[in-house]
């Protein structure tokens, strides 16, 4: 052990390396939480639980002069069996240390390589062009008063308000105290002309001097990893700008239920998290307020959707009764509150309305989208999945909205794949495997071109969550992998290798990746997507028995993943029941196209509670039938159910043994009622 390491100071210096950002900890801190603190983005999908092996660091060794600092292994803690098994692989004998698990004992350096850094993620939540009646709640009036006179000994208020009952009819009206501490000096600037912005005809919330047209809002999208924002004229319903970031909270745990973690076991858990999800509101209203030529303190309205966990965080609500049954909220209907009093640097008086939630883990982002998408105002039998860490699902059969969420788990988002990351710059999003040479291409993004279509610009570094659909997707069709997932013993493909009786297949070569070493799909990667397409797929189940649906007409994929799913290779792996390809679409962020519908138009707000009241939710953790439907799902397509779309892409073996389980299936059920 180091001489440095023998004298510890009460303090330690971390540096990491290569962004040069160090600071000085408590000694004992983990790598991650140290990180964490300097804003140093190290990938972390599990949240620091040691569940997911992608925080990988170096800990350098050696004297730096120019850092001022001394850095050993042992400078941090020993690795525990538990990490131990997570590093099984990697090389010696300087193997690298988990950061979540490596705690710092003194002055360390730690070199963050390419793989785990955390990436700025693309973001894919663009507003579609939607036709929306504007109504807002806001508006905006000019008024023209008198002077006041000696011998008129009203207040400016009440001078105000007889204007406004004279020239607009308006009575019994309100001012908000920001409204009131403008409102002698925007009449004295305005020479008794002013332009006064009343909210539901009852509170006036900002006075402006003479006439100066112009109310915004802002519809925010806040999803479990990225939250996109709106800017909206509220007068035209011009969409003025949008960005979209990712969540800050990722930072603290992949999935919702490690942020519901994360902020039970801290004691100072959700005030990081509620800080986090509150600084990135901020910056997106700054960022397209600016973009738009607008003052962010002129935004009087905002409307706000996300999941019951998410909306939770975001209220500074303990959501520790969403991770445990029966997963209640502390407040399911629709809100409206002071934006200021959750210091959102909007106006003063802006107003903060945020849409209902179905149930525990059916939020207001699932209403939004049922509000932008209506499939309750059409005939066709519809289902609409938004695909994520929790899928929530919902289902109309022409007569009856249903509504359910399946826990599909953070696989789809790169987590538990061993080459799995977030949609960046450099991961592997499409696949194709050719039927007759087995030659793989694949693209990337960042990228245009295909992988055989050389030179390309970037180096893939990963494989996100379409990636790794497509890859599965086309190894079955190839026959590379067989119906019950594993990979096929008699297959002669080049880049299938073993390892002991598990595949591993290989996507991109050592040779073409930017860390030297090759980017595959292994049986781990499978299982973990079976699991997680079955539990969908169980879920979509569960809802068209509970409402006599046996053939859908159309499905829908909404959310920025569900907008990126090749509809082709959804069907094919059996991430969602059999439908006409045709009418199997993505309808891109129609949550966030459901908060600019109710931002633009207050009548729909109040359709948002009609729609989240009237829908008939079903539980699928009590639900019986769940678990039979989840089993039959791990097979690919399906164990049983038939996919006539797209029969004539599948391998004919399947079909034979789909038939197989059919009849034996038939068989039972006819020996069951004989028994009866």
């Amino acid at each position: 052990m180091s001489k440095n390491h023998l004298s510890p100071s009460p303090a330690v210096t971390a540096i990491f390396l290569p962004s040069g950002r160090r600071g000085q900890f408590p000694r004992n801190i983990t790598i991650l939480d140290a990180a964490r603190r300097l804003n140093e983005p190290i990938e972390s999908i599990c949240g620091g639980h040691l569940a997911c092996g992608k925080c990988l660091v170096q800990i350098e060794s050696g004297r730096f002069p120019k850092l001022g600092i001394v850095s050993a292994p042992d400078h941090v803690s020993p690795v525990t069996d538990e990490e131990r098994a997570w590093l099984k692989d990697q090389p010696s004998p300087t193997p690298p240390r988990l950061a979540c698990n490596a705690h710092i004992l003194d002055n360390v350096v730690v070199f963050v390589p390419e793989h785990s850094r955390g990436h700025q993620q693309t973001i894919r939540k663009d507003a579609t062009e939607r036709v929306i009646e504007v109504n807002p709640a806001i508006r905006q009036l000019y008024v023209e008063l008198a002077p006041p006179a000696l011998d008129d000994h009203r207040g400016d208020w009440e001078h105000l308000q007889a204007a406004l009952a004279d020239q607009w009819e308006l009575s019994g009206l309100s001012i908000d105290y920001p409204a009131l501490l403008r409102l002698q000096d925007a009449l004295r600037v305005g020479k008794w002309r002013v332009m006064v912005i009343l909210w539901h005809e009852a509170r006036v919330i900002d006075v402006r001097p003479g006439y100066h047209e112009g109310i915004w809002g802002l519809a925010v999208d806040i999803g479990s990893t990225t939250i996109a924002a709106y800017l909206c004229d509220l007068q035209t319903g011009d969409l003025l700008a949008s960005d979209a970031v990712m969540n800050p909270q990722v930072t603290y745990g992949e999935d919702l239920m490690s942020r519901i973690s994360y902020a039970n076991s801290n004691a100072d858990g959700l005030k990081k998290l509620h800080r986090a999800v509150i600084s990135a509101f901020n910056r997106l209203a700054k960022g397209v307020s600016e973009r738009a030529g607008v003052r962010a303190t002129d935004i009087h309205e905002a409307v706000v959707v996300g999941n019951t966990t998410m909306v939770s965080l975001f209220l500074n609500i303990n959501p520790r009764s969403l991770g445990e049954a029966p997963f209640t909220m502390a407040d399911q209907d629709a809100l409206t509150l002071a934006a200021r009093d959750l210091k959102l640097l909007l106006h003063p008086a802006a107003n903060l309305h945020i849409l209902p939630a179905i149930a525990g883990h059916v939020g207001a982002d699932n209403v939004a989208v049922l509000l932008a998408e209506e499939p309750h105002k059409q005939d066709a039998v519809t289902l609409i999945v938004d695909v994520g860490t929790n899928a929530e699902i919902a289902l109309w059969n022409g007569a009856q909205l249903y509504s359910a969420s399946s826990p599909t788990g953070p696989a789809f988002e790169g987590a538990q794949i061993s080459h799995g990351m977030r949609a960046a710059p450099g991961a592997i999003e499409r696949v194709r495997i050719d039927r007759e040479t087995g030659a793989v291409r694949y693209k990337i993004i960042g990228e245009e071109r295909w992988s055989d279509a050389p030179p390309l610009q970037l180096s893939p570094t990963g494989i996100c969550g379409s990636g790794v659909i497509e890859a599965i997707a086309e190894l079955f069709l190839t026959g590379v992998l067989l119906p019950d997932g594993r990979f096929n013993p008699d297959s002669t493909h080049p880049r299938l290798h073993w390892q002991g009786k598990k595949g591993v297949f290989e996507l991109a070569t050592a040779a073409e990746t930017l860390s030297g070493g090759a980017i595959a799909i292994t049986q781990d990667d499978v299982r973990a997507i079976q699991l997680a397409k079955a539990a969908l797929y169980a879920g979509c189940k569960v809802l068209m028995r509970e409402a006599g649906v046996t053939q859908l007409e159309r499905i829908l994929l909404a959310g920025a993943f569900g907008s990126y799913i090749d509809p082709f290779h959804a069907l094919v792996l059996g991430l969602i029941p059999d439908a006409p390809l045709e009418h199997v679409a993505a309808v891109g962020n129609a949550a966030g196209d459901g908060a600019r519908i109710a931002l633009l138009n207050q009548e729909k707000r109040l359709e948002a509670q009609r729609i989240a009241r009237s829908s008939h939710y079903v539980e699928t953790a009590t639900n019986d039938f769940f678990q039979e439907a989840f089993v039959s799902a791990i097979h690919i397509p399906h164990q049983s159910d038939v996919f006539p779309h797209i029969a004539r892409w599948l391998p004919a073996k399947t079909e034979r043994r789909r038939g197989r389980a059919r009849r034996s299936r038939g068989r039972r059920a006819q020996t069951d009622v004989n028994e009866e």
